[in-house]
């Protein structure tokens, strides 16, 4: 490339470095917002009852227990 269309390249990409550093803002969550954040459906897990029921049913179908922190598969080879 040229010198001059290497450099309008440089200018661009360092444009757009400064344009994407711009929008990773560290303000965090504002009080006003916890609200909504801390809402049933805002969770990981909004219903706990729902959510065992799901997992029995995945490892009743699927002769395993899911990965939630045991090991060990359904082989019982371990």
């Amino acid at each position: 490339m040229k010198t001059g269309t290497m450099r309008a390249f440089l200018i661009l990409c360092l444009i757009l470095v400064a344009l994407a550093g711009a929008g990773c803002s560290s303000l965090g969550v504002q009080p006003w917002e916890r609200d909504l954040l801390s809402a049933p459906g805002m969770q990981l897990q909004p219903d706990p009852v729902v959510t065992a029921l799901d997992d029995h049913i995945y490892f009743s179908k699927e002769a395993s227990t899911g990965g939630l922190g045991g090991a060990g598969g359904g082989c019982g080879c371990n």
